[in-house]
């Protein structure tokens, strides 16, 4: 693909997620939305944002029929994402799709299959790896010897338009499975150790939830170098937002942790921009003197390159035609794509069965 030619991107689902893609599609260079996709009205007040003028459609096959695009976004529910991603990549397009890659483990294999199949690049949403604050953080926790222990949550007192998104959500996934994708994926990059066993525990607090789901989810993973990792999640409006943002590690020669002052204020539990948010890294140091007392005083790092949720999503897609371009290999990300899904559906089992599942 010549430098000059504009990426034609079909945009399909126009929610939260896929508003925020389409905005990066309309204002970077390189690229061009060739339609935009939805069941319901979202299309309309997305279309209205970026100034009218693009193709609408209902149905996602007629819109990959009717506009040949060379890569299409996916930021539908995830209960669609499998079928969508495979018919793109049988159509010749490049994919890029919101987490998690499918709603099942073999799902997203399936879809990792058909994007070698075909050639074409495949890019998975995991947001937090284009954060420079979480790569500052991973790369601290690093420092901090083996064992590690990995303390992490994002629990969302939501309501209105949000709850509704959870609501819908849960039709297919449970929390910790949507959410934890993202923070199991930090964990193994802290340790880059292999998971070996998880158990988790979960609470159904609303009949709105289907009765096979939990709305409450927390899991704990082993890891074989002796590193271990907690991960809270849980949506609703009768969620504490008290204690919501916990971004936490320990390891022998200290901690280091995420402290978003303004980020985990009261009411921002449910606020996408406050789930990225760092403002500042604390960094600890445990190394005592002759009297027991610390010799270092702890540190803290402010950062100055603090991308908002659209900033975020802006560096995704550059990368992602960075990607097309350069034909950069994403075999390893996708991998570790299906990685973080697999240990979380490992904890869904745990959830359902009361047994430790072993990987």
């Amino acid at each position: 693909m010549s430098i000059e030619h504009n990426l034609k991107v079909l945009v399909v689902g126009c929610g939260n997620m896929g508003a925020s893609h389409a905005k990066a599609y309309h204002n970077l260079a390189g690229f061009e939305i060739c339609g935009l996709v939805s069941t319901g009205n979202s299309k309309n007040v997305l279309n209205e944002k970026l100034g009218g003028g693009y193709p609408l459609f209902s149905d996602f096959y007629e819109a990959l029929s009717a506009t040949r695009p060379d890569a299409v976004c996916i930021s539908t529910y995830p209960d669609t994402h499998e079928e969508y991603a495979v018919k793109s990549f049988e159509s010749g397009c490049h994919v890029f799709i919101e987490k998690p890659l499918a709603d099942t483990v073999e799902g997203a294999q399936r879809v990792a299959d058909a994007a070698k199949k075909a050639g074409k690049k495949l890019l998975v949403g995991y947001i937090l790896r284009y954060h420079p604050s979480w790569e500052k953080f991973t790369e601290l926790a690093k420092e901090m010897g083996k064992p590690l222990v990995m303390r992490m949550n994002l629990n969302q007192q939501s309501h209105g338009p949000k709850w509704t998104v959870h609501r819908n959500l849960m039709k297919s996934l449970s929390p910790i499975v949507d959410c934890a994708v993202h923070y199991i994926d930090i964990m193994c990059q802290m340790t880059e150790a292999k998971p070996v066993q998880v158990s988790a525990i979960g609470a159904r607090l609303t009949d709105e939830v289907p009765e096979w789901n939990y709305n409450y989810g927390q899991l704990q993973i082993r890891f074989d170098d002796g590193s271990i990792g907690w991960y809270e999640a849980a949506w609703g409006p009768m969620v504490s937002d008290n204690a919501f943002f916990i971004k936490d590690v320990f390891g022998p020669k200290g901690a280091v942790s995420i402290v978003a002052k303004a980020a985990a204020a009261a009411g921002n539990s449910d606020n996408i921009d406050a789930h990225t948010k760092t403002e500042s890294i604390k960094v600890h140091y445990a190394e005592l003197d002759a009297s027991d007392e610390f010799t270092r005083a702890d540190e803290w790092i402010d950062l100055s390159d603090e991308p908002d949720h659209q900033e975020l999503c802006n560096r995704e897609q550059r990368y992602f035609l960075k990607a097309i371009r350069e034909n950069i290999d994403l075999s390893r990300p996708t991998e570790d794509a299906i990685n973080s899904l697999k240990i979380a559906f490992a904890c869904d089992e745990s959830v359902k069965t009361g047994e430790m599942v072993k990987l």
